[in-house]
């Protein structure tokens, strides 16, 4: 089966991308507006970049009416964000988030989780959220134009945080504990529950 995605109506384009490239992490973002109100919101086109200088990327699709969304047009007010790692126990807010919500209302809508002040950036991060990353922009990249098209967001990494007992021996995660959610297509998710050790890798 040969598919020409140049001629494809762009949500079915959509859907063959987000069901073939799984299980997608979800970045999970909160960021301020130049005035200073709160913007909480998930996105699963998200990766890691570079470790010199530290540096992770996910990706803003303007909306279908092709405005774009307060994640991107409060990064290029401020330059600062922070990306948190969606764990099972964060579905339900998660979700919640992904709603069309009144600018700065965020934490009005959705239930269950706590800010707590940042160190190196001006948006707070999420007290509830095992792995919290403060980053600064460092540069977006535009594909397309209008409904559907891609921001993606380049940062980097300022500071880390990590629950107590996530880093056993102070150097990697342990996914065991992270139990990071991954994202498939349509409203599936996965869970890290089987894991493969490599003697060639």
């Amino acid at each position: 089966m040969e598919l020409d995605l140049r001629n494809l109506e762009p949500r079915h384009a959509h859907d063959l991308l987000t069901s073939s490239i799984i299980p997608r992490p979800i970045a999970w973002v909160t960021t301020l507006s130049g005035e200073g109100a709160l913007n909480l919101a998930p996105f699963s086109f998200f990766t890691g970049v570079a470790w010199n200088p530290p540096a992770i990327a996910f990706s803003v699709v303007n909306r279908d009416d092709g405005s774009r969304k307060n994640t991107i047009v409060n990064i290029e007010e401020t330059g600062e964000f922070v990306v948190h790692i969606v764990s099972a126990n964060l579905l339900v807010p998660m979700e919640s988030s992904a709603k069309p919500i009144p600018a700065g209302e965020d934490l009005a809508y959705v239930k269950g989780i706590h800010m707590v002040p940042s160190t190196a950036v001006k948006p707070p991060r999420i007290a509830e959220a095992r792995i919290a990353m403060e980053c600064s922009l460092d540069r977006i990249v535009t594909i397309g134009e209008g409904a559907g098209a891609g921001n993606l967001i380049i940062g980097r990494v300022l500071l880390y945080h990590a629950e107590q007992g996530l880093i056993p021996n102070g150097r990697e995660v342990d996914c065991s504990r992270l139990d990071a959610l991954g994202r498939l297509s349509g409203n599936r998710y996965c869970l890290t529950q089987s894991v493969i050790e490599s003697e060639t890798n």
